[in-house]
């Protein structure tokens, strides 16, 4: 063949083969385990060539390493491959004919333990080896120890881990406005539409005396219950000053384009202008006298450049009446100031206050420092201070100390320093920053919100002067009746339909509600719906943006005695004393709002 000029020098007879896996055995060593790689370590596959041939004792395979340019998808760790894998383990196991066959020792020892048990009638712990599947002695051990195994497995494991989701009996008060309420539900909302004349009667006659019925935890048939449809339209409706019915006059900010093109005959008429105004301001002062005396528990003044809140005594963990506007500019602020109304910013102060701590503690750890640091550590909180009060980190010192490394330097009269005016200019360009931004709510309370009343009578940039909305009044909302308000009723819309899912197609049945929507609205429609749709339904949340920063906190904490002192107060204002016990509890949201809420098995669980 050496001779032939076809002959490889790489090419080895069958017998060549044979010698040079038995001699690859034999350097293996006796002590090698013989049970199948593929089975005993995890994430190795057994050796290309296969077991070998004619070699005395249990079957063995090589073991081939890992590739390390291989491609995730081509290893053991691929997930396809991985139970690919668990399946061959478990079918080879149990099938006794496969690759990985147990040795005839270990027969000999499972043979021996069983004849063990028949005599003594207990059950003995059986050497295991890696190669043998776990399922094959499953019924040698009790019931306790099959459930003990179960709890160790991997899937087990991770059920076990996850804390069961705390029950929310109750979702936080959410103070600004909304646009539109999306519900879904598996269940019908057929009961919400097409109601009669004698339930949409009864709904008003309600909402106007404040009576609520008290609904069962469970409707079993919803469209024939009378209570549950007259509580649905008693929930729709509100009061709003002025009302023109050719104009929706909700939203205001931002609203140019659903003016543009209306009717406006006041636009140019002075005397219509002068007459609005008049009556705008009877009804506003109606509906604070309201909010004092506790028979009005809120209500908004929406503008076309900023809405207010104003809150009885008691609501959101406040003492007083407070009053939040935004957002607002530094005209505005000025003006106020003018005025002689004592307001804060929530939002700026809380900055400050988290700075501050966090110089504060900085300071505390560095206490056990030499005389040298803490001298560093005084000053570092010195200039921290400085930032906090100009709010701005670029600032430069008002005063000559900031420039004196100029004179060490020798350079102080090469360099111009910033004079009073450009430093003042600063701070007016820090404060015109806040404008138009959450940053700049306002907060007013206790006496000074009547101050704020009048306030917002005489003041002239209240009502623009030009543009779509020129010479209209704010848009007055509350949940209660004052002097020149009309009743206004949301639109209410149920739609069935069908979306898709894995297995096909779903029914999911949908309620939509549209208009000004308050907090007590969406308080009192999710408790209405709790026991008809059986505590079973979604509700997706449109909020009006510019009205989201009013959830801020102004109170962290509320006793559960102030709280029941709130609710008593409160209790001739027109809403249910669960919804005012809601809107007295400090709300969480910041200066967020809820955008999803789920109920599930009569649990909250919502999404800001």
């Amino acid at each position: 063949m050496s001779e032939l000029g076809c002959y490889s020098p790489s090419f080895k007879k069958p017998s060549d083969v044979l010698r040079m896996r038995r001699k690859r055995a034999r350097s293996e060593g006796p002590g090698r385990n013989t049970s199948s790689p593929a089975v005993s370590l995890e994430g190795v596959r057994p050796f290309t060539p296969g077991p070998l041939l004619n070699a005395p004792g249990p079957t063995s395979g090589g073991v081939k390493r890992r590739n390390p340019f291989a491609n995730i998808e081509n290893t053991y760790n691929s997930p396809k491959k991985r139970a690919l894998s668990h399946t061959d383990c478990d079918n080879s196991a149990l099938d006794g004919k496969s690759i990985e066959e147990r040795s005839k020792s270990s027969l000999r020892e499972e043979l021996f333990n069983t004849d063990l048990q028949k005599q003594h009638g207990k059950q003995l712990q059986k050497p295991l080896s890696f190669s043998e599947d776990e399922s094959l002695f499953e019924e040698d051990l009790s019931e306790s120890e099959k459930t003990t195994r179960v709890l160790k497995s991997p899937e087990a494991h991770v059920i076990c881990d996850t804390t069961p989701s705390e029950v929310c009996l109750e979702f936080p008060a959410d103070w600004s406005l909304k646009t539109r309420l999306l519900f879904t539900s598996p269940q019908s909302f057929s009961w919400a539409e097409h109601l009669k004349a004698q339930e949409e009667a009864q709904g008003l006659s309600s909402h106007c005396r404040a009576e609520y019925a008290n609904l069962p935890a469970n409707i079993q048939e919803p469209r024939g219950c009378v209570e549950l449809r007259c509580g649905f339209q008693q929930c729709l409706q509100y009061w709003q000053h002025p009302s023109l019915p050719w104009l929706s006059l909700f939203p205001r900010i931002g609203a140019e384009r659903k003016f543009s093109g209306k009717s406006t005959p006041w636009a140019q008429e002075a005397a219509l202008q002068q007459s609005l105004m008049s009556d705008w301001s009877v009804s506003l002062t109606s509906l604070y006298s309201l909010l004092k005396a506790r028979l009005c528990p809120y209500f908004y003044l929406c503008s076309y450049q900023f809405t207010v809140l104003f809150r009885a005594a008691g609501l959101s963990g406040a003492k007083g009446i407070t009053a939040l506007l935004s957002p607002t500019t530094r005209g505005l602020r000025e003006a106020m100031k003018a005025e002689g109304i004592e307001f804060s910013l929530p939002l700026l102060e809380e900055r400050r206050k988290n700075k501050e701590h966090s110089s504060s503690s900085q300071i505390s750890d560095g206490t056990q420092q030499t005389d040298t640091d803490e001298h560093i550590s005084t000053e570092c909180n010195v200039h921290s201070e400085n930032e906090n009060e100009d709010d701005d980190d670029d600032d430069d010192d008002d005063d000559d100390g900031g420039f004196s490394w100029l004179k060490e330097m020798g350079v102080q009269d090469k360099i111009k320093k910033p004079d009073a005016i450009s430093i003042k200019l600063r701070k007016e360009h820090r404060e015109v920053r806040l404008d138009h931004r959450p940053e700049s709510v306002v907060l007013v309370e206790g006496s000074n919100t009547f101050t704020l009343l009048n306030f917002l009578i005489n003041c002239k940039s209240l009502v623009a002067a030009a543009g779509s909305q020129a010479g209209l009044p704010p848009t007055l909302l509350a949940p209660t009746a004052f002097r020149g308000a009309t009743l206004h009723t949301l639109k209410a819309r149920s739609v069935n339909v069908k979306t898709r899912v894995r297995t096909g197609y779903q029914d999911v049945c949908s309620l939509e509600v549209t208009g000004a929507i308050m907090p007590h609205t969406l308080h009192a429609l999710i408790q209405l719906l709790k026991p008809a749709q059986r505590g079973d339904f979604s509700v997706a949340l449109y909020t009006h943006e510019p009205t989201a920063v009013l959830n801020i906190p102004i109170s962290q904490t509320a006793e559960q005695q102030q709280l029941e002192a709130v609710v008593q107060d409160l209790g001739r204002c027109g809403l249910q004393q669960s919804t005012v016990q809601q809107l007295a509890t400090p709300t969480v949201l910041g200066k967020n709002a809820l955008r999803q809420l789920h109920m599930r098995e009569h649990s909250y669980s919502w999404k800001s």
